[in-house]
């Protein structure tokens, strides 16, 4: 079976963590010098998506070395043939879905139905990277990182509920330098307020279970997470959404990975790889 040919996540994550940190820790302290210089905006900015890039440059380079993984890449790239519609359907809206009940069921609590209007703009940047820009850019290389080899490495070794709750662990990991870069999203999550930083870390959970349950289903298509991960970010701030009502949408897709784990469990608990 290919996925047993996924054998290296220290490696893997080892460097995929190491590289970033390092890039994203110097692209944080440039990005509070001040004056804040062209030049050091442009420095800032390359070691940003230098860091983002790193996951995919480590995956690929393994996936170089090992016979018959660069033709499965492939397939799990271009390959979608097979998938069901209502696996595309989940992918494109489950996300909208979850932040429009999130942001209904804060009105119960007093909170303004200006959450629905579209905001219009993005609520960070990213150095020279316009934000809107930065939601399409960070998925797309993330995923190419983590689907085309970091899960795999781990499901190879362990059921898929173990799988997601180690890779969330690992990604809110990976996320942590980027709360010092100055502008970006995560700095701003940060600065208002612990509750949300937190909320920002336990949604990596049921996200993860949600995201690596289409992959799965879809027999690994990286298409399919790199969509997921695009609408997630882009619904999230295509509307004036309160912040408490980013938290109410965590609740939510909490309660339905739970669910989903347990009508599905011997799915995500049995040992072997599950193929449909």
């Amino acid at each position: 079976m290919i996925i047993e040919k996924y054998r290296h996540p220290f490696i893997f994550y080892g460097l995929s963590i190491a590289i970033p940190w390092t890039l994203w820790f110097l692209a944080a302290y440039l990005s509070h010098i001040t004056p804040m210089t062209p030049a050091l905006i442009w420095a800032a900015s390359g070691l940003g998506v230098a860091g983002l890039f790193a996951p995919v440059f480590v995956a690929w380079r393994l996936i170089w070395l090992e016979p018959g993984l660069r033709d499965d890449l492939k397939r799990r790239l271009f390959g979608f043939t097979t998938t069901r519609p209502v696996y595309w359907f989940l992918t494109c809206f489950l996300m909208l879905a979850s932040i429009l009940l999130a942001q209904a069921i804060s009105l119960l609590f007093g909170y303004s139905t200006h959450q629905f209007s579209l905001s219009g703009k993005t609520s960070f940047s990213a150095g020279i990277l316009h934000g809107w820009f930065v939601l399409i850019l960070a998925p797309l290389f993330e995923e190419l990182g983590w689907h085309s080899y970091g899960n795999d490495c781990l499901r190879r070794r362990m059921n898929l509920f173990n799988t997601c709750l180690l890779f969330g662990f690992l990604w809110a990991i990976w996320h942590m330098p980027l709360g010092l870069i100055k502008g970006y999203y995560h700095s701003n999550v940060a600065q208002t307020g612990l509750l949300y930083s937190l909320n920002f870390l336990v949604s990596l959970i049921p996200f993860t279970i949600l995201m690596n349950w289409l992959y799965y289903k879809t027999k690994r298509s990286i298409l399919v997470t790199i969509i997921f991960h695009i609408t997630a970010g882009g619904f999230n701030e295509m509307f004036a959404t309160h912040p408490d009502s980013k938290v109410i949408q965590t609740g939510l897709l909490l309660i339905l990975s739970a669910v989903l784990v347990i009508k599905e469990r011997s799915f995500f608990f049995q040992r072997e790889y599950p193929v449909e």
